[in-house]
């Protein structure tokens, strides 16, 4: 699974050094294009055959001009290498073939820690990146360690650094002496190119010197400069290259065996299944590729961070299913695209209505897809497309009569498409204009949505101003899912438009967004509350160079406002500032983020429709947090982070009320045993005291306590402790085979203190409700991963998952942590032990050995 140690390597390439323990994400500074002449590197075509073993002793490599003389990029930007690195790049009909030797001054100063595909933890490693359209904006990238591990990753300007695309290639990595050798082989079929006779490519090299944390690239990536790609070198000699038959089948086959012993009396409590299924990848043409899952298995995919929810919005959870994580930067454009809707909880999932003398017997939460497809691509004048289609079938919960047995079935899902079309074309000057549009059409009588959005981006020539924005468009059509009651919120719209200085030390913009009041891209994407009118502007200041005991020193500020756009009324203003470096010879980074936020007014929480008449008045208050991070090459490394928010007086009820805090923190220590076995823990912990928020749960007809109150908006004054721990091990027993555990537990205990009624502009007035509000939840999982790349492409994959929760109600609420850690426990949980076998078929491959 990709990490969050990737993430080390995405800030590297752009320059911005590790990521913080709880930090905000600074935006990325940027400085003018320089204007030296781009490096050049000669490829050279070859006849005979490269055995790939990591040693350079074919003849070919010695006739292959050398790459050299690397620049750093971080931590101190500008030096050229003092140990050199050699590379050299040579081709035939098939592939692209790279040769590395990377100089160092002592064997023990090659960092080689093993790890899963796609991580790159405390080791060196070597990149090749490639433009082959060099267009300036897209890319791809390929990277192994010094232990022979392998990583890649997509570039666009969609998803910047994208290492959930995976290419099927070959690398070998080797030690000699003082130096470290890779060899790679690049099909092909990995890469899109044109057809042109003659091609030159944007081209790239880095090396990381884990020792000293230096990362040198061959053409020069400057830190100030806005962008990746346009900072890369050239590729030429490419001569009569033919795009292959990109045609290659993926099947699998996989077995369960799953127990839950909360299932319904009457059911299996232990059952067995059986799937198989493929991906297919189809090159349609030299530039477009076609991608498809047929009967997809996601059953082994990394359990959910479940939580307890208090807020208005939907929870978002990460998306772990590969086949909607690679290769899909062109559909992510204008962030339409929420994937996890694709196979989400059947939208009558809730409502399945029973009779008295009824119970639910099955109900499944999930829809199972019956294919997923896209076609994805860019021509040689930098226009990409992007199709993406999927099917799901009927999803339907049972229930059973308790006096005659029968059993009836009830829709929650009707047969369902989800359709995504994008156009993008790449213009000059890191600048694009794009089309996309998202389209889910519902079988049955229920209702159909469609959004519609165009997004550009225009920097000027020196690359030191742009301007972006985008418009969209949705519309919804047909009645709510087991009514007849009609879509209210059949149009809507929103429209951002920004402008910025992007080049040098010093860099500001200005932003301002417009949600209507039933603009609505949920069916497809993901939208927490729309009906805003928000501007806001940023600067920041960024030293790059080494100065003092630090390597840089990062100044970023925000102030923003919101309106409510229908009616026009105020919500908030904010005023943000932060701050982090890294001294140079420890690599500790320090920072903090600090946010004051004056008088607001919360329409949402109240949850109330349509907006404007009521919401929670929220007192002013001011936010910090600091965080340290320490150096991850030692063999113990720890993160930290605390924080507090201070709110001010509510004195509007007799009291006056008492004042509402915030304090969390969190603790990431990290322990490496040796090159092979690693120990990584997490705790976050959250203490909220005095909060006022809507009553989770609501009130019901069904409880004589609520009934005084039905009709009314009811608050309450509570206590919400949060703390969640993660412990992770991993043990890696090659370059290709590792093992993985991780085992989280969740829990939240809410305590309520009192209660008001909301009434309309945010008065409150003290409500004797005497129902016992207070909850417990827990979430507890385990995934244990057993992974195997017996071939380029290919997979065993053997997965033990155990999942429970528990949420506890009034009297049966336990607000300690013990208590409720031996309660999980001790919680029946669900397990669920699976075997997944992939095999790569490549045609060419098949037709060599034929």
């Amino acid at each position: 699974m990709k990490t969050c140690t990737i993430l080390l390597l995405a800030l590297a390439l752009l320059g911005l050094g590790a990521p913080r323990a709880g930090a905000q994400t600074a935006p990325a500074a940027a400085a003018p294009t320089a204007t030296a002449p781009k490096r050049q590197l000669q490829a050279v075509r070859i006849s005979e055959a490269i055995k790939l073993d990591g040693v350079l002793d074919e003849a070919m490599w010695q006739q292959a001009p050398v790459a050299t003389d690397f620049i750093q990029n971080r931590p101190k930007p500008g030096p050229h290498e003092q140990h050199p690195t050699e590379v050299r790049i040579l081709y035939d009909d098939a592939a692209i073939y790279v040769g590395a030797i990377m100089h160092d001054v002592a064997p023990d100063s090659i960092k080689r820690e093993l790890s899963a595909r796609d991580n790159l933890p405390n080791t060196d490693f070597f990149g090749i990146f490639l433009d082959t359209y060099h267009d300036k904006l897209n890319g791809y990238g390929f990277i192994v360690t010094a232990g022979g591990v392998q990583a890649d990753a997509r570039y666009s300007p969609a998803s910047g650094e994208d290492f959930a695309w995976n290419a099927v290639w070959d690398a070998r990595t080797a030690q000699r002496g003082t130096d470290w050798v890779a060899e790679m082989r690049i099909p092909y079929s990995a890469i899109r190119f044109s057809t042109a006779e003659v091609q030159q490519w944007g081209l790239q090299f880095m090396r990381q010197r884990q020792a000293l944390r230096q990362g040198f690239f061959w053409s020069e990536v400057k830190p100030e400069v806005d962008g990746f790609v346009n900072q890369w070198g050239e590729l030429t000699g490419l001569k009569g290259l033919k795009p292959p038959l990109r045609l290659s089948l993926t099947p699998y086959i996989s077995g369960y065996v799953n127990h839950n012993p909360l299932n319904a009396e009457g059911t299996r409590r232990t059952t067995t299944s059986f799937n198989g299924g493929a991906d297919v990848k189809w090159g349609i043409n030299e530039s477009f590729t076609l991608d498809a899952t047929l009967v997809p298995d996601f059953g082994q995919v990394q359990s959910d961070n479940q939580v307890l929810n208090l807020s208005p919005f939907e929870v978002q959870f990460q998306e772990n299913r590969q086949f909607f994580t690679e290769g899909t930067e062109l559909f992510n454009k204008g962030n339409l695209f929420y994937s996890r809707r694709v196979g989400a909880t059947p939208i009558g999932f809730y409502g399945v209505g029973l009779a008295d003398n009824e119970k639910l017997v099955r109900n499944p939460a999930e829809t199972r897809l019956l294919n997923a497809t896209k076609i994805s691509g860019r021509t040689s004048k930098g226009l990409g497309i992007g199709l993406f289609n999927a099917l799901s079938n009927d999803v339907y919960a049972t229930v059973r009569n308790t006096e005659s047995g029968e059993e009836r079935e009830v829709l929650t899902q009707p047969f369902s498409n989800y359709n995504i079309a994008v156009l993008d074309q790449s213009l000059k000057n890191n600048s694009y204009v794009s089309l996309i549009n998202t389209n889910v059409t519902r079988w049955g009588s229920t209702y159909d949505a469609n959004v519609t959005g165009g997004l550009f981006r225009f920097a000027n020539k020196k690359n030191s101003y742009a301007v972006d924005g985008s418009l969209v468009y949705s519309r919804r059509r047909g009645t709510q899912f087991g009514s007849d009651k009609p879509i209210d919120d059949q149009n809507g719209f929103k429209y951002t438009v920004g402008v910025g200085k992007i080049s040098g030390n010093f860099t500001w913009g200005f932003n301002h967004r417009i949600e209507s009041d039933h603009y609505n891209p949920n069916d497809l994407g993901i939208l927490f509350g729309n009906n805003n009118i928000t501007q806001s502007a940023y600067a920041n200041y960024r030293i790059f160079k080494p100065f003092w005991k630090v390597n840089n020193m990062n100044f970023y500020s925000e102030v923003g406002h919101q309106l409510l756009y229908r009616p026009t009324r105020y919500q908030n203003m904010y005023f943000y500032n932060g701050f982090n470096t890294t001294f140079t010879k420890n690599f500790l980074q320090v920072g903090y983020d600090f946010m004051h936020v004056p008088v607001s007014h919360d329409f949402f929480e109240p949850r109330t429709f349509p907006l404007g008449d009521y919401y929670v008045r929220v007192p002013a208050n001011t936010d910090w947090i600091g965080f340290l991070n320490s150096d991850t090459r030692k063999r113990l490394s720890v993160g930290v982070n605390a924080g507090a928010t201070y709110y001010s007086q509510d004195e509007r009820l007799p009291g006056p009320r008492p004042r509402r805090l915030r304090y969390r923190a969190g603790f990431y220590p990290r322990f490496r045993v040796n090159d092979h076995l690693t120990f990584r823990y997490s705790l976050d912990w959250s203490l909220q005291r005095n909060q006022i928020g809507y009553v989770n749960g609501g009130l019901s007809a069904d409880e004589p306590l609520d009934l005084p109150f039905r009709g009314q908006i009811l608050l309450g004054r509570r206590n919400v402790a949060t703390v969640t721990n993660v412990a992770q091990v991993a043990y890696t027993f090659t370059n290709r085979m590792s093992f993985t555990l991780r085992v989280r537990h969740y829990t939240s205990n809410v305590r309520y203190q009192d209660f008001t009624v909301l009434k309309e502009d945010g008065q409150e007035f003290l409500a004797d409700y005497r129902r016992n509000r207070d909850n417990t939840y827990n979430a507890f999982n385990v995934d244990a991963v057993y992974s195997w790349w017996f071939a380029p492409g290919s997979q065993v994959n053997i997965v033990w998952k155990n999942a429970g929760n528990t949420y506890l109600l009034a009297e049966q609420a336990t607000p300690q942590y013990f208590d409720n850690f031996n309660n999980t426990i001790n919680t029946p949980h669900n397990n669920s032990l699976s075997v997944k076998v992939l095999y790569y078929l490549d045609y060419l491959a098949l037709r060599r050995r034929r």
